[in-house]
């Protein structure tokens, strides 16, 4: 930090700057990271420097608490993802992340309908499958998030968190021997004391 502060030269500013994001980000310190994947993309001026801003801003506002601070996080992120899909529209990746952002926002069925895009453009993204599961169990559309998830863990069997999503919709159904059936699964697969 001290480098980036005293140096003037814009490119080693950057470079810095961007050294700087990922030691914040390996330190889970994501909001800070973002701010200096910002400044170094504000030099860089790329996909690969927008992208990496959008990620950090993304992982920022997947960790925010306060609703204000996480639609400013969710605003930035947006900025730059949009940027890579200008440039770059079928980086599914960025898109599922971008989606992601508008369900904090006034207009969360635009986050909904970008998924379904990226679903219609690859019906086997993990990601999307995986974010529609769960926001069907969150807004009480159990069927749909069945549906999604046993098309998931039909891709990707070892997707643990689909498997436990799974399980929780099953309960949230009302069909409790697939639930305890499906949870008893997920006990074998991961030993790991919280999953237990």
């Amino acid at each position: 930090r001290t480098l980036w502060s005293k140096t003037a030269e814009k490119e080693k500013k950057a470079i810095f700057a961007d050294s700087l994001a990922s030691w914040y980000a390996n330190a889970g310190v994501f909001d800070s990271s973002a701010w200096f994947s910002e400044e170094a993309a504000s030099f860089f001026n790329t996909v690969e420097s927008w992208k990496k801003a959008g990620n950090n801003y993304y992982q920022a506002y997947t960790f925010a608490l306060d609703a204000t601070k996480q639609q400013k996080l969710a605003s930035k992120a947006q900025e730059f993802y949009n940027k890579v899909l200008g440039q770059t529209p079928q980086d599914l990746e960025v898109k599922n992340n971008l989606a992601m952002t508008y369900l904090s926002s006034n207009n969360p069925m635009q986050g909904i309908l970008m998924l379904r895009e990226v679903l219609a453009a690859d019906a086997k993204n993990e990601t999307a499958l995986f974010n529609l599961g769960m926001l069907s169990i969150q807004s009480g559309q159990f069927d749909n998030a069945i549906e999604r998830l046993n098309t998931l863990i039909g891709l990707n069997p070892q997707h643990i968190q689909a498997q436990l999503l799974l399980g929780v919709a099953y309960m949230q159904s009302g069909d409790k021997v697939k639930a305890k059936s499906q949870f008893e699964k997920v006990k074998d697969m991961d030993k790991d004391p919280s999953v237990q």
